[in-house]
């Protein structure tokens, strides 16, 4: 696991190692074990490396590393499957020099070019330069596990795992997209491929860039995308079979390292069934960490306990607290470096740091509710589905009737009926998004000032979400909406919250369940046996049976986030009102200070402004870090 970053120049400039320092400097924590540069002969291609080590501990491992006279790469990621791969090279005639993914992975592509993506099983983003054809491939992964950002004005091609380093260089302009800020404030986290940042873009999941360097051109294409065109029709038992099996086959590959590992456990679903395959397949307790709070709404401390002593794991945990946030925030939102909003960030990092005290690597169990509908707004999707079928009939006799009648009284079913109604007229991608979004189309109209408004009045968000649903090629709605969470929510929201959180105490964080095998086989599984008779996850519960407590598996589901609603009605409001409200603040010229006011003295617990609310606070602190 590492950092890397690269300057490549198309024009008359040289790249001064000076550039490359500064670049390396900025993403020190994704790799403290080692620091490596390269700079072509003609001075214009420069890669930078910064090295976390987990396999093959020694100098061997040391990058950037070259492979035949010819390549040179930077690489961030992990090849899980690269032992079967350099076995079936060797028999081809390739021979290596170490035992790292790294040469394997050069190997590849020396092979077979662009068409070596379809070989990797892993998580990765990576650069080769290839001396004799001046060109540079970049790739990341299909799911988006590790970031790569870039930036390229025709002349100069700078790229980085975090943007941080980019922002280094004298040639990158530093200004915000307000478009970004506006889609920001619906999904809590900016859409690839932009980034809040005008000109700066983060390559998409499951894509790659080719730079010729002699031409300045540079192609962007897909390679891979959930499909959810072929589904199987197998007994619920034939699955069940599957899923574990898959489960355990991933598992077993993220615990090859050269260093200590780890787990996080919640005690939920996808945490459980990942701590219990792994205590299947470890002679040794595994080591778990978890995460739990004074309030037993948000507290899961029993299951992750359940699971504790079933398996006699190693566990430590760490009680989060609200006074911790106004240390913590204003330099974690810097880490953060585009407008992010998932509260859960926070406490990702807090029990990132404990884990670091003890292991090198940590598994979770990321993916589990977007391979398998875990969440609510599933529910939500199926009702507006059924209902749908029959507005046709509903809507022409129902809206005049409940306009008229929820004027005149106050009855809340009225008002909710003629509410739902009115919003069934909107395309249905539109409806998933304001099932779990910050700010509403609606709110926005109340929150925003005049300027702001004028300056993103012709964007509409929700159409982000619309372009997702068509891009899935599929009919189901549903399985629309499943794509569209694998696309956008999770490599943008949730598996950018892990690689930042963890990265930044030079943590590595695998996920079994977005190995490639995993996500192919939950996409040709039914939807109605992962969401059925009211249970999410279904067939991977029943699947889990085996090996998980039913307490575990069927409790109610919590999520893991913080308790904002409770929160923002101690320190954390006053806190936010002091960002907030602050004469100086840089957002007060984008929203309405007196709608900000209201929200702030009108929060309960019950009338829950908390994540709106967060949303403005990081955002702010964003502005304060970079502008």
């Amino acid at each position: 696991m590492c950092g890397i970053a690269g300057k490549i120049y198309i024009n008359n400039s040289n790249v001064e190692k000076s550039d490359l320092q500064v670049m390396s400097k900025k993403i020190e924590h994704r790799g403290p074990d080692d620091e490596g540069f390269y700079i072509s002969k003609n001075r214009k291609v420069g890669l930078v490396n910064r090295r976390l080590a987990i396999i093959d501990l020694s100098s061997k491992g040391h990058q950037p590393m070259r492979f035949r006279e010819r390549y040179w790469i930077t690489f961030n990621g992990e090849i899980y499957n690269f032992l079967v791969e350099k076995k079936r090279l060797e028999k081809e005639g390739y021979r290596f020099s170490s035992n790292t993914d790294t040469e394997v992975l050069l190997a590849l592509y020396d092979k077979y070019k662009e068409k070596c993506l379809t070989y990797l099983r892993g998580m990765f983003a990576f650069a080769i330069y290839d001396e004799r054809e001046d060109t540079v491939f970049l790739a990341r992964d299909r799911i988006g596990k590790k970031p790569l950002k870039y930036y390229f004005n025709g002349t100069v091609f700078v790229f980085a795992s975090e943007l941080k380093a980019i922002l280094t260089q004298k040639e990158i302009p530093k200004n915000p997209d307000w478009f970004d800020v506006h889609n920001y404030l619906t999904y809590g986290f900016v859409p690839s491929p932009n980034t809040g940042f005008k000109g700066i873009k983060k390559l998409e999941p499951g894509h790659y860039l080719y730079l010729d360097i002699k031409s300045s051109k540079l192609i962007k294409n897909r390679y891979w995308f959930p499909d959810f065109s072929e589904q199987y029709h197998l007994s619920e038992s034939e699955w069940c079979k599957r899923i574990l099996e898959e489960l355990k086959e991933a598992t077993k590959l993220r615990m090859i390292a050269d260093v200590p590992i780890g787990a996080f456990l919640s005690g939920g679903v996808d945490s459980s069934g990942v701590v219990a395959s792994m205590a299947g397949l470890s002679v040794k307790p595994i080591k778990t960490f978890t995460i739990i709070f004074k309030e037993e709404k948000y507290n899961e401390k029993k299951y992750a306990d359940r699971i504790v002593s079933l398996y006699k794991t190693d566990h430590n945990e760490l009680l989060a607290k609200p006074e911790a946030i106004d240390e913590l925030l204003p330099d974690l939102t810097y880490q953060y470096e585009e407008p992010y909003a998932d509260s859960s960030a926070v406490i990702t990092y807090m029990v990132s740091k404990l884990a670091r005290k003890y292991v090198t690597v940590i598994l979770n169990g990321d993916g589990g509710d977007e391979n398998f509908a875990g969440y609510d707004r599933f529910d939500r999707l199926n009702r507006d589905i059924l209902l749908d079928s029959y507005q046709p009939f509903i809507r022409p006799v129902g809206l005049p009737i409940l306009s008229s009648l929820q004027k005149s009284t106050s009855t809340t079913f009225l008002k909710r009926a003629y509410k739902f109604l009115e919003k069934s007229k909107i395309p249905l991608a539109d409806r998933f998004v304001t099932y779990n979004c910050y700010f509403t189309n609606e709110d926005k109209k109340r929150i925003y000032s005049q300027h702001f408004n004028n300056l993103t009045k012709s964007e509409n968000s929700y159409e982000i979400a619309r372009n997702k649903f068509e891009e899935s090629k599929v009919s189901d709605p549903r399985d629309k909406a499943l794509y569209s969470d694998l696309i956008n929510y999770l490599p943008n929201d949730l598996l950018a919250k892990v690689d930042i959180a963890s990265m930044a105490v030079s943590l590595e964080a695998r996920s079994p369940f977005l190995d490639r095998n995993m996500i192919d086989l939950a996409c040709k599984i039914p939807f109605n046996l992962k969401l059925k008779g009211g249970t999410h996850k279904y067939i991977l519960k029943k699947a889990l049976e085996p090996i998980v407590p039913k307490e575990n598996l069927y409790r109610q589901k919590l999520g893991f986030s913080i308790p904002l609603d409770k929160w923002f009605t101690g320190k954390l409001n006053k806190y936010c009102e002091s960002i907030l409200l602050d004469k100086n603040a840089k957002t007060k010229n984008l929203f309405d200070q007196n709608e900000i006011k209201r929200m702030l003295k009108t929060h309960t617990e019950k009338v829950d402004f908390g994540s709106k609310l967060w949303s403005l606070l990081t955002l702010e602190l964003w502005f304060r870090s970079f502008f």
